[in-house]
């Protein structure tokens, strides 16, 4: 249990950075730990489904675009997967409105139930032989639902995570998040690969690719369960308590905007490189190795798979040192790596080889790994606790929808006008150079307190050492205090 009294600081005159221990939130590790199993799941769920869509993107193509063909029938498949995220900002804007004023535990829940309702409605949408036009219509709005659901999802796993974690193990519990992921999709794939070799291709046309999606709804109640027994983050509860006291700013879309736009725009742009390397590797590589390139489809399935089984411990590695080094040294390096490493990586993918093949495939993957393993703990420092859940559900769904989710849509076209299958590669370059600008303006937080709350620990002797360096304990105080004042200006004005 975490334990909280009252939170001083935020009650005292702007320009002083004082400090007692009673302001300090002491952590229980256990529940933390349960936090990031509960809060993983989740994610797991979602790329659960995205394993599933894009191990299936041929087979779907098949059974809901039977009259089109080739990389024809693949633009239209990820049109429909990426379409989802055109809502996706819109539930971000829902869910996270409501995860800032009513708790992140609750909206956690609901996204859960939603998500894994409609991930089982896409199984049993008839196919386009049985009704025509309105099976592809179904899928979309089935997606459509899934991303509005999502769009809550992953922004408000990453903000429970870091408010339920001490300062100094932020970096590697977050990143448990990203291990969700990869075993949801791992699942996913496995489940896919595992069907597609019993089955066949025949039977997996007919039905076999349905099965993958109603497993949707148990998982689904396991994380439910697991959500419902989680206390609400210490960070939240201390804000409910200082609000009770005090009159506080009204949180609204229009303020997140007009005060917090600096940290968005650079949310945006971490996200848009985070996104494109990861929908890259993880969703878009099976069909190119498939539909592209025409490698065998189990075999292509089976490669990635043991790829991600491989990127487990390597993200798990990489969030623990986050909280030794830091966070932009690991970014920056996975961001020139790729810059460096893209063209290497995809030749060796294309050259038909399976130890080249998989070579290639891992270059990209453990430089993946560097983000994987760092950005669920960077992107909620970014703001503020009373905006967060609201302001990182903007950033990461617009960012996500726009440059995420379109990624292999975008490689499948491109590929497909300009007849070169090294696009993907200058892609992630040209990409991956505007990160590495972005990461420049980005405020080094690693072991630090988030921005709005005490610092966080582990153990009671860990207060003794931060009580001593207040100003540095709460090194977000400047910063709050002119973001006050202009807030006070434009009341005046």
């Amino acid at each position: 249990m975490a334990e909280k009294i009252k939170k001083r600081f935020g009650n005292r005159n702007k320009s002083e950075t004082q400090l007692h221990k009673d302001d300090i939130t002491i952590v229980d590790t256990n529940v933390a730990r349960k936090a990031v199993i509960a809060t993983a799941l989740g994610n797991a769920m979602e790329w659960f489904d995205f394993g599933i869509y894009s191990y299936l993107a041929v087979t779907i193509g098949m059974v809901f675009f039977p009259a089109l063909s080739g990389p024809t029938q693949l633009v239209y498949t990820f049109a429909t997967f990426s379409v989802a995220f055109l809502v996706r900002p819109l539930g971000g804007l829902f869910f996270g409105m409501l995860g800032d004023r009513l708790g992140r535990k609750k909206i956690l829940s609901i996204t859960l139930v939603i998500m894994a309702l409609s991930t089982l409605s896409i199984g049993l949408i008839p196919s386009y032989a049985s009704i025509g036009i309105t099976a592809p219509i179904l899928l979309l709005v089935a997606r459509m639902v899934q991303g509005f659901s999502t769009g809550g999802e992953y922004s408000g796993a990453m903000t429970f995570i870091a408010e339920s974690t001490p300062d100094k193990k932020r970096g590697f519990m977050s990143s448990g998040l990203e291990v969700g992921t990869l075993v949801g999709f791992i699942a996913g794939s496995g489940l896919v690969t595992l069907l597609t070799f019993m089955l066949g291709p025949e039977k997996m046309l007919a039905w076999g690719w349905r099965i993958p999606f109603f497993i949707a709804a148990p998982i689904g109640l396991i994380g439910l369960y697991l959500r419902n027994h989680l206390e609400e983050t210490p960070a939240f509860k201390a804000m409910e308590e200082q609000e009770k006291k005090n009159k506080s700013q009204q949180r609204t879309i229009k303020t997140i905007l007009f005060y917090h736009w600096p940290q968005i725009l650079k949310g945006l742009i971490i996200v848009f490189f985070y996104n494109v390397v990861d929908y890259m590797v993880l969703s878009y590589m099976p069909s190119h190795l498939n539909a592209v390139l025409g490698y065998g489809e189990t075999k292509g399935l089976l490669l990635i798979l043991i790829v991600m089984l491989i990127m487990i411990p390597i993200v798990l590695t990489i969030g623990y040192f986050s909280d030794r080094i830091g966070k932009k040294p690991l970014i920056i390096g996975g961001l020139v790596g790729l810059i460096l490493l893209s063209i290497p990586s995809f030749k060796l993918i294309g050259s038909g080889s399976n130890l080249q093949v998989f070579f290639g495939l891992m270059i990209l993957s453990v430089l993946l790994a560097a983000f994987l393993g760092t950005m669920p703990s960077l992107l909620p420092s970014l703001f503020f606790t009373e905006v967060r859940y609201g302001a990182l559900a903007i950033t990461y769904n617009i960012s996500a929808s726009l440059f995420g989710g379109t990624t292999p849509l975008i490689m499948a076209w491109m590929i497909k006008v300009t007849e070169n299958r090294m696009v993907p590669a200058y892609y992630l370059m040209a990409t991956c150079l505007i990160g590495v600008v972005a990461m420049s303006f980005v405020k080094e937080t690693s072991g630090r307190a988030l921005r709005g709350s005490a610092p966080a620990v582990e153990e009671k002797h860990e207060i003794a050492d931060i009580l001593d360096e207040p100003k540095e304990a709460l090194w977000w105080k400047e910063e709050k205090a002119k973001l006050d004042e202009r807030v006070d200006e434009d009341k005046q004005e």
